[in-house]
């Protein structure tokens, strides 16, 4: 499965790095870090719809992206329009990695969410150095023991997860958790098919009081009616922006369409 492999390389990858920064560093570094991170939560929180722009290179399912705007003219546009940002940071199969995001952080005064596979506490700590304000936590791929660790950790550091879910039993995991923001991925992370079905159907049993995010497969005006109908708080897009020649316009018209509803 695609999933297993991304972990498979994400583990080869973070051995590399804890070879050139150990994980003793890394965590004092982010212990030292005085900067005070951005909230993502409260970005979030509003009345209409809240949009995360992405910024990612490729996916294993779109290959590389033919992105018409270099990185600052792509978060020029999302400094004008957007809620916050995601940065993918993951190498080997979105072709990211965290000089995306140090460069963003320099670029912009939104929250940042650092979206990779986190599957150790080295990426948490880099995290916080690097400049995200948040952490992807995808329940998938993460243990009740890890994700509650993760979770933890990532709060004590002053940052916010986004707790990604894709079924009724991941969803029962936030809960537990009492995850504040938690994100419905609707792309199968097993096969990589889309389908918003995935957000329609987790949304009759979203915990009381989380911001509820839809991830994946935005495209179109009609897709933010039906997001709308099961009551997204925000969505979060990549690939439509990416191939935007006009992100802003794009973002102001689906904040638009929401309200129209």
């Amino acid at each position: 499965m695609i999933l297993d492999v991304i972990v498979e390389d994400k583990k080869r990858r973070l051995a590399e790095h804890k070879q050139n920064i150990s994980e003793r560093e890394m965590m004092q570094k982010a212990q030292a870090d005085t900067r005070i991170p951005r909230s993502f939560y409260e970005a979030l929180a509003k009345p209409g719809l809240s949009i995360i722009g992405e910024f990612k290179k490729a996916s294993p399912s779109l290959g590389v992206i033919d992105n018409p705007l270099p990185l600052k003219e792509l978060i020029d546009h999302y400094n004008s329009s957007v809620d916050a940002i995601s940065c993918l940071t993951e190498e080997d199969h979105f072709y990211g990695n965290a000089d995306y995001l140090k460069e963003i952080r320099g670029l912009s005064m939104l929250p940042i969410l650092r979206k990779d596979f986190v599957i150790d506490e080295y990426q948490i700590y880099e995290a916080k150095v690097i400049g995200a304000d948040a952490v992807l936590l995808i329940a998938a791929i993460l243990d009740d023991a890890r994700l509650n660790a993760f979770y933890e950790l990532t709060m004590s550091l002053g940052m916010e997860a986004l707790v990604e879910v894709h079924d009724e039993r991941e969803l029962e995991r936030a809960a537990a958790l009492h995850a504040r923001i938690i994100g419905v991925n609707n792309r199968n992370l097993q096969d990589f098919s889309i389908s918003l079905e995935t957000t329609a159907r987790l949304s009759e049993k979203r915990p009381e009081g989380c911001l509820f995010v839809s991830e994946s497969g935005v495209t179109e005006d009609q897709h933010i009616k039906f997001l709308k109908t099961y009551g997204v708080d925000a969505l979060l897009i990549g690939r439509a922006f990416m191939e935007s020649d006009n992100p802003e316009a794009l973002a102001a018209r689906w904040k638009a369409r929401y309200l129209e509803v």
